[in-house]
């Protein structure tokens, strides 16, 4: 093994440890969590070592490092996930390596994607980013739309061609009622996922924890972690 190769090992198995272990106190079933690693600021090379350890999804959040790395990783079979908050002239581009964006927070984004599917040829995943430190019709601090948006939102992705309705996104809040509860933030979410899926069932995806809080986030009933410095290390800073 080379040594890049045998670090991302190691910090894989760390991680399996912890979703196993989080999935045992929580009594849910290991394959009922998905890990998606994300790559952001971390070579093809590095994707393509992953892929090598069984690893299948992976996350990026901006469309200029995640397409030549699609492309260069066209070859394996991945599921490629957009988690960045996302212009509208990135959508042409990002639709056509995308499987799920994960990101979708207006109507807006939401006719853009449209219009790029279709003309692509794809289906595309969509999970609506919940930002918990929103209020009424405000986008959060770090996207999203409020939880009363989502109805309208659900709506607009309902009624969209070459779209698909898979769940919900949400990331811990910074500030507002839920900074720093980790916990209440997922299990909140949660709830607002039970609402959704009370007239979508198959949107049954909930998105949510990172290396930081992926305990909270298996113990609240997520069904995918996004998961960064714990298997690729402290990322370099962006220069």
């Amino acid at each position: 093994m080379t040594d890049r190769k045998t670090q991302l090992a190691e910090n894989l198995a760390r991680v399996e440890e912890r979703l196993s272990a989080a999935c045992d106190a929580a009594d849910r079933k290991r394959e009922d969590v998905t890990l998606i690693v994300v790559t952001k600021t971390y070579p093809a090379s590095d994707v393509r070592i992953l892929h090598e350890l069984g690893v299948r999804h992976v996350a990026e959040n901006r469309d200029q490092d995640a397409a030549p790395k699609a492309a260069a990783c066209a070859d394996l079979d991945l599921r490629w996930h957009f988690v960045g908050q996302l212009q509208t002239n990135k959508v042409r581009s990002v639709v056509g390596y995308a499987d799920v964006v994960q990101s979708v927070d207006r109507v807006k984004l939401v006719s853009a994607l449209s219009a790029g599917a279709e003309k692509a040829g794809r289906e595309v995943g969509c999970l609506l980013q919940v930002a918990l430190d929103a209020e009424s019709g405000e986008r959060g601090a770090r996207g999203g739309v409020a939880p009363d948006g989502i109805e309208e939102l659900a709506g607009a992705v309902d009624a969209a061609p070459g779209l698909r309705l898979d769940g919900l996104m949400t990331v811990a809040p910074l500030s507002g009622p839920y900074a720093g509860r980790q916990r209440a933030a997922f299990d909140r979410l949660m709830d607002l996922s039970t609402a959704l899926r009370a007239t979508r069932p198959a949107a049954n995806m909930v998105s949510a924890g990172m290396s930081a809080d992926l305990e909270e986030a298996v113990a609240a009933g997520a069904t995918h972690v996004r998961i960064g410095t714990a298997v690729l290390g402290v990322r370099p800073p962006l220069g």
